[in-house]
């Protein structure tokens, strides 16, 4: 039971013109496409916007602190100058200045006879973790202690 067409209308309609009450799939076909662009665009937004802490990983953890405010405040504030001055700071290596006035006070504290303080933060040297297992190595007994207490 189809409906003549209009007698203004012309008699070969296109393909994607479709009758009342069916799916139109162009319609569907373009939504689809749509919905896949904007996640593919957002994604490949979001991969270049971390460009610049992905390059400052490899640095010094201040530095990379720094880049990733930057990158955080260019996302919300959408001020791109703050990206730009990101990337700039993770293209550059920022000299070590922290570990040459560490060794200076070390020397300074050692010079004084201070004892010189740990720092939590540094990890153990091997020749320090050397020396405390062969101290410990002199012990007698301590194998078998530390076997013993395991069993």
């Amino acid at each position: 039971m189809s409906e003549p067409l209009h007698p203004a209308a012309p008699h070969h309609l296109p393909s994607f013109i479709t009758a009342p009450g069916d799916t139109d799939v162009l319609m569907v076909v373009v939504g689809i496409v749509l919905i896949g662009a904007v996640l593919a665009v957002g994604n490949l937004y979001l991969h270049l916007h971390t460009l610049p802490e992905r390059m400052a990983h490899k640095s010094q953890k201040l530095q990379f602190e720094i880049v990733a405010v930057l990158g955080l405040l260019a996302l919300f504030t959408h001020n791109h100058l703050f990206w730009v001055i990101g990337l700039f700071l993770a293209m550059v290596d920022l000299p070590d200045f922290g570990t040459p006035l560490r060794r200076i006070a070390g020397s300074v504290d050692k010079m004084a006879g201070v004892a010189p303080e740990e720092d939590p933060a540094e990890a153990p040297n091997e020749a320090t973790s050397h020396a405390a297992a062969t101290a410990d190595a002199a012990r007698p007994g301590a194998a078998k202690s530390e076997v013993q207490g395991h069993a």
